[in-house]
């Protein structure tokens, strides 16, 4: 799924390290600069969103900015409303579950934010990433450690990933409404563990995700999974950032 627009859809801690980072500036006043974010490395069930944007400076400034996992659903929503307005240019994307299978969640993370910066109908000239490796582009990219914290079009592409990819588990629910994805997104909490053992999983499960793959055994049912791709214990952002071996 992608979506782009033309013209115009656990809160971590600010080390002293990544505040450091923010007097880190590899743009001129003649970039174009898009902010890039995901939503969904963790969850059990459903794709990965990236979300590439790029702001108007020529707009008002977009107040309550940050991190989406640090906001209410409510404020998200709103904010969401806004960086649509406010935007030269965005673009929201997704890599599915069976891409999320072939190749493993940090290789469909990366074409998920690829595709949404190749989405955007304005070329940027350098794309800030969250985090700490960059998906490979046609044009310069930084990466920035907490970066959803620390620059507003990362920001802004936090939450549209994060709002996009919410209301998807919405529909999922309304699908599946015995997994509880309107309470959890997806995640590996008791409640979604609980429906596993009892239910089964269902198409839009991660069959590369530990308790999915042990959920099939219950079941009678092997799982195959491509050559090279291990199976996932519940992903974490330290599981990430460790896997340094991303093609995209």
């Amino acid at each position: 799924m992608t979506r782009a627009a033309g013209t115009a859809a656990p809160r971590r801690k600010t080390s002293a390290k990544a505040t450091a980072q923010a007097g880190l500036d590899f743009s001129s006043p003649h970039d174009v600069i898009c902010g890039v974010d995901e939503a969904g490395r963790g969850p059990l069930a459903g794709p990965v969103v990236a979300a590439a944007v790029i702001l108007d400076p020529a707009k008002p400034r977009i107040r309550g900015l940050t991190d989406s996992k640090a906001l209410t659903a409510k404020k998200r929503d709103e904010l969401y409303e806004k960086i649509i307005e406010r935007s030269l240019a965005y673009c929201i994307a997704s890599a599915s579950v069976e891409e999320i299978d072939s190749l493993n969640i940090l290789h469909a993370t990366m074409l998920a934010m690829k595709r949404a910066v190749e989405g955007l109908h304005i070329a940027p000239t350098l794309a800030k990433i969250d985090g700490n490796r960059c998906p490979s582009l046609s044009i310069r990219s930084e990466a920035i450690v907490s970066g959803d914290l620390l620059v507003p079009c990362i920001s802004a592409a936090s939450i549209l990933a994060k709002v996009t990819r919410d209301r998807m588990l919405l529909e999922l629910h309304q699908m599946f409404p015995v997994y509880g994805f309107d309470a959890h997104a997806g995640y590996g909490t008791p409640q979604h563990l609980t429906a596993l053992r009892e239910h089964g999983p269902c198409e839009h499960h991660r069959r590369s995700f530990a308790p999915v793959r042990e959920a099939h055994l219950r079941l009678g049912k092997a799982v195959d999974l491509p050559k090279g791709v291990v199976v996932a214990p519940v992903a974490t952002d330290d599981a990430f950032l460790a896997d340094d071996s991303a093609p995209f």
